[in-house]
């Protein structure tokens, strides 16, 4: 991890629900808070945020201290921008009305941040509507807009895409993609969607009851087997990768990574172009040997671990493929028949590889 930029410790109790955490976060990409509703995400980042005060809490941003015992730094004076789930436009205002209308209640924010902003979330042709004229994804940009054009130190999003459908979604995160690669400024970003967390996080922190129950680099703690992180079907690891062949004969792309390589669909890729790819475990099967297949990706590895699953007749199996990790779902039978165990030396076969 980075020198650390957010050291967060809040302890906040309400009838029935306790938030206890104690993290320490990187200070810049994305860190996702991840869990099913009522884990205590939101509430950790309306902390955070100054939205709640808890009693017993310390937070540092840089450095500076935004709560201890003896300081409170109320929110309209942390440098902050949040993005709720709804965009919360005045609708009697134009987009540009709308954007300009929080720069003038707050003090020294060059008009500069601005300009990015609408230049980032690609909305210089929507200056001019209502919000009522715009597509649930266009609303959701120009908060995220109205939220950046205030040139914060920390950018907070409460699920920001869970009042979009699915269309609208992939609207929108090419955008978020965006602000991913150009921001210099830590996102904490809350979500339960799967695809959203390994679409966009590098970091990740699993929240149950209140607690951050573990937290770590997306890459590694994905691939751990001892958390209780429900991804259901979209169980599975992501691998950071580079392209390193396009075959455009059979419209093919090869993405090398530390321990072997994947072909996927080519989507207009370029040599040498850093890409995210999703493995999932219902993808990838095991083999003692190397076989002629229709399953194009074939990899040495060495079993290192074997879980439960969710299901009794299940097992979810971690492999090694050079310093690289990936997750294999299988039946319990399988794992018997084949006499797997850690340490054996296997082949791996990953029948379908998704580009994020």
């Amino acid at each position: 991890m980075s020198d650390p930029a957010i050291q967060a410790r809040f302890q906040l109790t309400w009838p029935g629900f306790t938030l206890d955490v104690d993290l320490v976060l990187p200070g810049q990409g994305i860190t996702a808070l991840f869990g099913v509703s009522g884990s205590g995400k939101t509430s950790l980042l309306r902390c955070i945020a100054g939205l709640e005060r808890a009693p017993q809490g310390r937070l540092l941003v840089d450095g500076d201290i935004w709560q201890s015992d003896t300081q409170w730094l109320p929110t309209h004076r942390r440098p902050i921008g949040y993005v709720f789930q709804e965009a919360s436009l005045f609708g009697h205002l134009s987009v540009q009305d709308n954007l300009h209308y929080g720069l003038r209640r707050v003090r020294g924010v060059s008009s500069a941040a601005l300009t990015q902003a609408i230049e980032l979330l690609g909305i210089g042709h929507l200056l001019q509507r209502k919000p009522d004229l715009l597509s649930g994804g266009e609303r959701q940009r120009v908060a995220i807009a109205r939220a950046l054009a205030l040139s914060p130190r920390l950018l907070l999003m409460d699920e920001p895409l869970a009042a979009l459908d699915l269309q609208r979604k992939r609207e929108i995160l090419p955008y978020l993609e965006r602000l991913h690669r150009e921001l210099q400024i830590p996102l904490l970003y809350v979500t339960h969607s799967p695809e959203e967390l390994m679409r966009l996080a590098d970091y990740l922190v699993v929240m149950q009851d209140g607690r951050a129950i573990a937290s770590g680099p997306l890459r590694d703690t994905l691939a751990r087997l001892d958390l209780p992180i429900d991804l259901g079907e979209d169980a599975g690891v992501v691998i950071e990768a580079q392209v390193a062949a396009v075959d455009s004969h059979w419209h093919l792309a090869r993405v090398d990574f530390a321990g072997g390589s994947l072909w996927t669909k080519d989507q207009g890729l370029t040599l040498g172009q850093s890409v995210r790819v999703r493995v999932l475990a219902r993808d990838v099967s095991l083999a003692q040997q190397p076989t002629a297949s229709s399953i194009q990706n074939q990899l040495a590895g060495q079993l290192d671990a074997i879980s439960d699953d969710s299901h009794p007749g299940l097992a979810l199996v971690r492999v090694n493929i050079g310093s690289t990790q990936v997750i294999a779902r299988l039946t319990r039978k399988a794992l018997s028949e084949l006499a797997i165990q850690p340490g054996q030396a296997l082949w791996v076969q990953v029948k379908s590889v998704a580009l994020l």
